[in-house]
């Protein structure tokens, strides 16, 4: 198991090194750049001699390896840049946003996976009932729908129409900040909207555990043995079943973090999914390539942590 967590541990390093190059790649082959989108279309176009100078200043005038290499050995020493709209610290602004994504996209992951493994279950063990053709329809409804569509609906009839829930916002303003009651308040509809769009692939999957898990031939030996139902449920049904959902978490977290730039924009959720769609659209690059990177080493170490819990669950996986 050692040596398992070990070789886990020395490609991670690698895969951090290659993220960073097609980060940096990816954004600075884009179309257009900061000093495109600092011109005011209203107002006469800058000179091409201005525009250089900003390109400059900025240091966009070198070669994209050297400005590769530059912003790595600042990366490396804790250093993210400057906003090059603003100018304020890349990496205080994302300690200051990244808490408010944690915590929203957190709560959302350890709710989907109580809720949705445990309908997964229930909807197994009770197949082509009535039960299980309902939840059926809710899994497939909440895997064809996109996040926007389950949020706007959400914001029309719970806040909109029956007044239950706050618009928009993590506090309401002029009120005390901190983890509180009004904070809470405030999580209901975009933790509801994440975890209706994520509880059905755990439901779906947790379902066809459950079913393979029944007709395996371990469990048709427990119940010859006498064993009760419910041990035989609880001890090889349940078991056996969590395995694959442990691998979906870990390729869950893209797609949370990834939708978290329109539910925290929706939301107005001062996340640093809103930072990076702000960002986006003033292109601002080193905001921009921050927050992906950010959030391509959290799914990452949380691919990381999957791989070694599931070391840890399936006993298969510990040797060689």
């Amino acid at each position: 198991m050692t040596e398992y967590i070990l070789r886990r541990l020395l490609v991670t390093p690698m895969m951090v090194l290659g993220v960073t190059i097609l980060v940096f790649v990816m954004y600075n082959l884009a179309p257009g750049d900061p000093v495109t989108a600092m011109i005011d279309p209203l107002e006469p176009t800058s000179s091409q001699i201005d525009r250089e100078a900003m390109r400059e200043r900025l240091g966009l005038n070198k070669p994209i390896h050297i400005r590769y290499l530059i912003w790595l050995r600042e990366l490396l020493r804790g250093n993210l840049g400057y906003s090059q709209v603003d100018g304020h610290s890349v990496a205080e602004r994302i300690a200051q946003t990244l808490p408010a994504t944690l915590l929203l996209q957190a709560t959302s992951l350890v709710l989907a996976i109580l809720i949705g493994v445990a309908l997964g279950l229930v909807s197994g063990l009770k197949q082509y009932s009535n039960l299980d053709h309902a939840l059926s329809f809710f899994a497939f409804f909440g895997i064809s729908v996109p996040n926007f569509f389950v949020a706007i609906l959400l914001m029309y009839f719970l806040s909109v129409k029956l007044d239950w829930f706050p618009l928009a916002g993590m506090w309401t303003p002029g009120q005390s900040t901190g983890l509180n009651l009004d904070l809470l308040h405030h999580m209901v509809l975009p933790v509801l909207a994440n975890v209706i769009l994520s509880l059905a692939g755990y439901m779906r999957y947790t379902r066809a555990s459950v079913l393979d898990a029944l007709g395996a031939d371990y469990v048709t030996t427990a119940r010859s043995k006498g064993l009760p139902e419910r041990w035989v449920i609880i001890r090889h049904v349940f078991r056996n079943a969590l395995l694959p959902v442990v691998t979906l978490v870990g390729l869950s977290l893209p797609s949370l973090l990834g939708g978290s730039f329109i539910l925290e924009q929706l939301f107005s959720w001062p996340g640093m999914g809103r930072l990076g769609y702000t960002a986006l659209l003033a292109r601002d690059y080193p905001v921009i390539m921050a927050v992906t990177l950010t959030s391509a080493v959290i799914v990452m170490l949380a691919n990381l942590a999957s791989d070694i819990a599931y070391g840890f669950v399936d006993p298969r996986v510990r040797y060689d």
